[in-house]
């Protein structure tokens, strides 16, 4: 068994394995080093000895017994709860479940807490569900590794604070709970996708690995969900829209890695089975049930994705979509987003008088997507001299080098 696919097994199943860990012990430092431990055990006797057929359960031994180990080392105070671990060994891995399901989703729910706040949520999320050591996500969230170690520490010692009985947080959860606390799991997961599909500082458009662990987790919740769970519809529409965008990724930058946009896109490049994939999940929750904003934001990613030139976009089908979403969810930036819409179908002047109601919310007053949108109408209206004013008041505005780039370009242009 080769070394990648050892690595591929450890991440998919290293989730299962922690919930299994801190359901029966409680500790999530002393499980998660338990893990960590058990992983490298792994990666050094899997390649020669191959696979097991029960990864999860070889797994959970190992942490388990270095559980063990750690504890008898911690004087005799905690002899008794060595004895107590060494009760609960499994004599063979295969007495263990070899899907942990059910423990990926509590995991998932653990970390999205509401007493942690969202950066913490997000980093958390990365660590114990994602599997990324804290260099990894450091790297992909363009943080300092001490700013994201602290944030880990501080998450898992709120944690520790405020649940009570952690036995009931690693129960199956109830479908109360379920709904109370997924719109944070989706809300996590779409902010790590969004930060890989288009980094907000640094001299790169694309985090892949972020992308690639935000479509990685959401499938994982989709198959944690029981079957007919109500929450099902929101989880496939995240994954759709996902998918859906992630599809245009080659398509999205040059050769030197400069921004290209959706009109000016080789659509031969975007990814088919992604496509695919995604429309058939949106036509599945359309058919299903009453959709809602994730799924109605992947109704307008398929339109997108359906047109095979930028002229065959059916822009009032989108608006239509648009109009529904806001309803749904009145968030800043699906205005912002409908906005373009309103340009193609009503006009830009009809867009830019929206527009100027719009810029006075307060969360995006000094947003450079604003002035981004700004521009785009102003030069389709025709007003080249306010088109490139607002393209530079958005360059300046932008932390994304890349972003940065196409601007000023935008702006060159026209003068």
């Amino acid at each position: 068994m080769s070394g990648s696919d050892v690595v591929e097994v450890l991440r998919e199943v290293a989730p299962s394995v922690l919930g299994v860990l801190v359901r029966r012990h409680h500790d999530f430092d002393a499980c998660e080093d338990a893990l960590q431990e058990a992983l490298l055990a792994a990666s050094t006797s899997w390649p020669q000895d191959g696979l097991p057929a029960n990864p999860t359960g070889w797994l959970v031994t190992a942490a388990t017994r270095r559980l063990v180990e750690a504890w008898r080392r911690d004087s005799a105070r905690r002899r008794r709860e060595a004895n107590d671990l060494l009760r609960e060994v499994p004599a063979a891995p295969e007495q263990l479940p070899a899907s942990g399901a059910d423990d990926t989703l509590a995991l998932l729910l653990l970390c999205c807490h509401p007493a942690l706040r969202p950066p913490s949520q997000v980093a958390l999320t990365l660590r114990a569900v994602g599997g990324l050591t804290t260099a990894e996500i450091a790297h992909g969230l363009l943080l300092p590794e001490p700013t994201v170690a602290q944030r880990i520490s501080r998450a898992k010692a709120r944690l520790a604070d405020g649940l009570v009985h952690p036995r009931e947080v690693f129960a199956p959860p109830t479908e109360a709970q379920r709904t109370e606390r997924l719109p944070a799991v989706l809300a996590v997961l779409s902010l790590v996708f969004t930060e890989g599909h288009t980094a907000s500082t640094g001299e790169h458009l694309h985090r892949p690995d972020l992308t690639a662990e935000a479509i990685r987790l959401t499938r994982a919740l989709r198959a944690a969900l029981p079957p007919g769970a109500g929450e099902a519809g929101e989880v496939a529409g995240l994954l759709a829209l996902m998918l859906l965008t992630e599809a245009r990724r080659p398509a999205r930058t040059s050769a030197d890695g400069a921004l290209v946009p959706l009109a000016e896109q080789d659509r031969s490049c975007w990814d088919g089975a992604m496509i695919a994939e995604g429309t058939a999940l949106v036509e599945d929750v359309l058919r299903d049930g009453v959709p809602g904003p994730y799924t109605v934001q992947a109704a307008v990613a398929a339109l997108h994705d359906a047109a095979v030139d930028p002229a065959d976009t059916d822009w009032p089908q989108i608006l239509a979509l648009y109009d529904t979403l806001v309803a749904l969810w009145p968030e800043s930036m699906s205005r912002l987003g409908r906005l373009v819409a309103v340009g193609e179908v009503h006009g830009p002047d009809a867009a830019l008088a929206e527009l100027a109601d719009l810029a006075q919310d307060p969360g995006l007053r000094t947003h450079h997507r604003v002035a981004a949108v700004r521009g785009h109408l102003e030069q389709a209206a025709g007003r080249d001299e306010a088109a490139v004013a607002a393209y530079r008041e958005a360059a300046r505005l932008t932390r994304s080098a890349p972003e940065r780039a196409y601007l000023l370009d935008r702006a060159s242009r026209l003068t």
